[in-house]
C-alpha cells in the first residue's frame, strides 16, 4: 500500500511559467465534459485581457490583481478534436488535439494506482490497448500543507496505447474500457490516487473543521504551513505525549536515556536484510539512536539535519527536540536556531513501518548535517537500535504527513484540478482506515459533500468496496476490514447519488492488490450506466435491506437481485452468522427461500443481529442470477410488526421475500 516515492510540497508553488496562459490540466490531447459549461483558466500578466478560444466560440477575462483569470465557454456535445487557443498581450497558448466526452475523477490509494501492467494476462492488455478516444491524466504525487491552484509539474493527457497504458490505474482503465462498450463518447480518466493513504488527506480543511474530529491537528497545520520549524513543536508534543503514556514514562529520544543496552545496527537498509529472524517481515516500531560531533563553529550556524530514505514513517528529535516526521522518501528537517552546540548531538529516530519491509534506508551519504556555509557533517555509523513492542503501533501521524495527513493530498493533487468539468468520481480507498472503521462512514461521507462543493456539480460517486484478504477464520472474529465494509455500504446507501461496487469475491488471501482489476472495472461500468446513464441493467448485486423475525425464524430482505438467488458450491450459502452484542456471534446455516433467505432459530436471542460474509478474508458463497456476489452486511433483528410499522421500508424496485414461519 506504500507507493515507491514521495514529495513533501511545503512552499507554494510561484506559478506557471510565462508561456503558459492555462492551467496545467490543460495539455494537448485533454478531454473535457459534454453537455456542461466548460470552465476554463489560468495565469496572465495581472491585469491583462485574456480571450479564450474553442470550436468557434470564444469569450474573453481579465486577470486580478495576482494575475488568475477564469473564463466560461458554451456547453458542447461530445465531438472533437479541437484546439482551445489563449491569448494575452503578446502571447499565446494552443492546445490541440482535444475531445469533448465525459471526464471520470478516479482517486483512492493503492488499489486504485495499481497500474495495467500489475493486472492479470497484462502483456495481452497493453499489446492490444489502442484507443484514441480514451485519453488518461495522472496527477503527481504532491502533500501540500495549503491548497494550490496549479501542478508543480504539468502532467500530460495521453491517448490510450500500448506505450502509455501500462503505467495508468488499471481499474479506471478497465472501467473506461467496459462503460465504453455502451457509452459512446470520448472519455477522459483523471487519475488522483497514492498508495497508503488514508480518507482524511484526500479532504479539505473545510470539510476536516466541519467533521469536528480534527481541529487541533488543522491548528498545528497552519502553524507549519507558515513555518515548518514552528510547527513541528506542538506536534512533538501531541506524540511524545503518547508515548510517555504508554511507555511509563521513558523519554528514548532524552540524550540522558540510556541506550547501553541498544544492539548496533549491522548496516543501513530494511531491518528485515540484517539477517536478525525476529526483523523478518517485521511490523511496527523500531528506535534507532546515534550522535555527530560538532565544532564550535559548526554549532553555532543555521542547519539542517538529512536522515536519508525512512520507510514508513519517521519522528525525529536532535538533542531531545522532536524536529519534523513523514512518511517515505528522503527526510531533511531545518533545525531552530541554537539546537546544536559544540561536541556530541544526539539524533534520535522513530520509525514505523506498517506494510513489508521498513527501516533507516540511507545511504550513508545521505545522512548528515547541513551547515550554513555549505558544508555537510557526516552522521557516523553505526545506529543503535531498539524494537518497540507491538502494543505500541498506532502513534499520533503528523498533520502535514503525506499519507495520514489533514487535507495534504487534496491541497495537492484534487485543487488544482479547479472547476474541471467531471462527469463522476470513482473512488477506491479504504485499506488504511481498517483501524478507524467506526470513524469512516461520517468521513466518507463528507469527502462526497465536499468534493461535489469542490467541482461545483452533484456528482454521482462509485465507491469500490474493500475486498476480502487475509485466511478465511474458523470461527466468527472481529474484523476491522469487515466494519470497513459495513461503513462504506452504509455511507453509499444513505447517499443520494452513489453507488457501492461489490468486490468481496475477488480479493486475493496473500496480497492486499487482487490482480483481477478487469471484473473491478466491469462491475464499475455496470454501476455507472445503471445510476449515471439510466440503464435498467444489474448493477450492485444482492444488497440485504432488513432482517426480521418470522415465526421461530430470521428472514432477511434483498434489493437488487437479478433473475433470484444463487448459492455457489453447496445446496445453501454460507457465511451468515449470528450475533448478540457486538461480536458475540456464531455461524449459523441458510436457506434460500423465495428470492431471500430464512435462518431457523432453536431459542429467542435478544439484542440480535445477523451478519454475512464478514471477516478480512470470509468465504461467501450468496450471488445473483446476474452473477454478482451478495453484499456484506451487519443488520439488527427486528420484529416483524416493528419492521411493517417502518415507513418506506420497501421500494418498487426491491425483491421481497414471503416466507411461511418455520415449524
Amino acid at each position: 500500500m506504500k507507493k515507491l516515492g514521495f514529495l513533501l510540497l511545503t512552499l507554494l508553488w510561484a506559478g506557471p511559467a510565462s508561456a503558459d496562459l492555462l492551467a496545467g490540466v490543460f495539455q494537448d490531447h485533454a478531454v473535457l465534459q459534454r453537455d456542461a459549461p466548460i470552465h476554463v483558466w489560468g495565469h496572465a500578466q495581472p491585469g491583462a485581457d485574456v480571450t479564450v478560444s474553442l470550436a468557434g466560440n470564444s469569450t474573453q477575462a481579465h486577470a486580478d490583481a495576482d494575475g488568475s483569470w477564469r473564463a466560461s465557454l458554451p456547453a458542447m456535445p461530445a465531438g472533437g478534436p479541437y484546439v482551445l487557443s489563449a491569448k494575452a498581450g503578446g502571447g499565446e497558448q494552443d492546445v490541440r488535439d482535444m475531445l469533448v466526452g465525459d471526464v471520470w475523477l478516479c482517486s483512492g490509494q493503492s488499489n486504485m494506482v495499481l497500474q495495467v501492467r500489475r493486472t492479470l494476462d497484462s502483456r495481452s492488455e497493453i499489446e492490444n490497448a489502442n484507443n484514441d478516444s480514451i485519453r488518461m491524466f495522472t496527477v503527481p504525487d504532491v502533500a501540500s500543507p495549503t491548497s494550490l491552484a496549479d501542478f508543480p509539474q504539468r502532467p500530460e493527457w495521453r491517448p490510450t496505447t500500448p506505450a502509455t497504458v501500462g503505467d495508468f490505474s488499471a481499474t479506471c482503465y478497465y472501467f473506461a474500457r467496459e462503460l465504453q462498450k455502451k457509452v459512446h463518447v470520448p472519455l477522459g480518466l483523471i487519475n488522483a490516487s497514492w498508495g497508503g493513504s488514508k480518507i482524511r488527506t484526500w479532504m479539505s480543511a473545510a470539510a476536516l473543521h466541519q467533521n469536528g474530529a480534527f481541529d487541533d491537528g488543522l491548528n498545528i497545520l497552519a502553524l507549519y504551513a507558515d513555518d515548518p520549524v514552528r510547527g513541528a513543536a506542538p506536534f512533538g508534543s501531541v506524540w511524545e505525549g503518547w508515548w510517555k503514556a504508554r511507555a511509563n514514562g521513558s523519554e528514548p529520544w532524552s540524550p540522558s536515556f540510556d541506550i547501553s543496552g541498544w544492539p548496533q545496527t549491522p548496516k543501513l537498509g530494511a531491518w528485515d536484510d540484517w539477517g536478525i529472524p525476529e526483523l523478518v517481515d517485521r511490523t511496527g516500531m523500531v528506535w534507532y539512536r546515534t550522535t555527530v560531533d560538532l565544532s564550535p563553529a559548526q554549532a553555532a550556524q543555521r542547519a539542517s539535519l538529512s536522515i536519508g530514505a525512512v520507510d514508513e514513517i519517521d519522528a525525529t528529535w536532535v538533542n531531545g527536540v522532536f524536529v519534523g516526521g513523514g512518511s517515505g522518501g528522503n527526510r531533511t528537517y531545518r533545525l531552530p536556531a541554537g539546537l546544536l552546540h559544540p561536541g556530541a548531538n544526539v539524533i534520535a529516530v522513530n520509525i514505523l513501518n506498517t506494510y513489508k519491509q521498513g527501516g533507516l534506508l540511507g545511504p550513508a551519504g545521505a545522512q548528515g548535517v547541513h551547515l550554513a556555509d555549505g558544508s555537510v557533517v557526516p552522521l557516523p555509523g553505526p545506529w543503535r537500535y531498539n524494537l518497540v513492542p507491538q502494543s505500541m503501533r498506532d502513534p499520533p501521524r503528523a498533520p502535514w504527513e503525506s499519507l495520514a495527513g489533514l487535507g495534504v493530498a487534496y491541497n495537492g493533487m484534487v485543487a488544482p484540478l479547479g472547476p474541471y468539468g467531471l462527469k463522476g468520481v470513482v473512488w477506491y480507498q479504504g485499506e488504511s482506515d481498517t483501524g478507524e472503521a467506526q470513524a469512516y462512514g461520517r468521513l466518507l461521507t463528507g469527502l462526497m459533500a465536499d468534493w461535489r462543493n469542490r467541482f461545483d456539480r452533484d456528482l454521482p460517486f462509485l465507491v469500490v468496496q474493500l475486498p476480502d484478504y487475509g485466511m478465511p477464520s474458523a470461527k466468527p472474529e472481529a474484523s476491522g476490514w469487515a466494519k470497513l465494509r459495513e461503513a462504506q455500504r452504509a455511507a453509499v446507501a444513505a447517499d443520494h447519488n452513489a453507488a457501492l461496487v461489490v468486490t468481496i469475491d475477488i480479493g486475493e488471501r496473500y496480497d492486499v492488490h487482487p490482480a483481477n482489476k478487469q471484473e473491478v472495472g466491469r462491475r464499475l461500468a455496470l454501476a455507472a450506466r445503471h445510476l449515471v446513464y439510466g440503464e435498467d441493467v444489474a448493477a450492485a448485486g444482492p444488497v440485504a435491506e432488513s432482517a426480521t423475525r418470522v415465526g421461530r425464524g430470521i428472514a432477511v430482505r434483498f434489493a437488487d437481485v437479478e433473475n433470484g438467488l444463487v448459492a455457489y458450491g453447496a445446496a445453501e450459502p454460507i457465511g451468515f452468522e449470528l450475533c448478540s452484542g457486538a461480536d458475540s456471534c456464531r455461524y449459523v446455516e441458510a436457506q434460500i427461500v423465495k428470492g431471500g433467505i430464512v435462518i431457523p432459530l432453536k431459542a429467542r436471542i435478544a439484542n440480535a443481529h445477523i451478519r454475512y460474509c464478514w471477516g478480512d478474508g470470509p468465504i461467501c458463497t450468496l450471488f445473483d442470477g446476474a452473477g454478482l456476489p451478495a453484499a456484506p452486511f451487519d443488520l439488527p433483528v427486528v420484529a416483524d410488526h416493528v419492521r411493517h410499522g417502518l415507513a418506506g421500508h420497501a421500494r418498487a424496485r426491491h425483491a421481497t421475500l414471503t416466507a411461511a414461519p418455520l415449524r
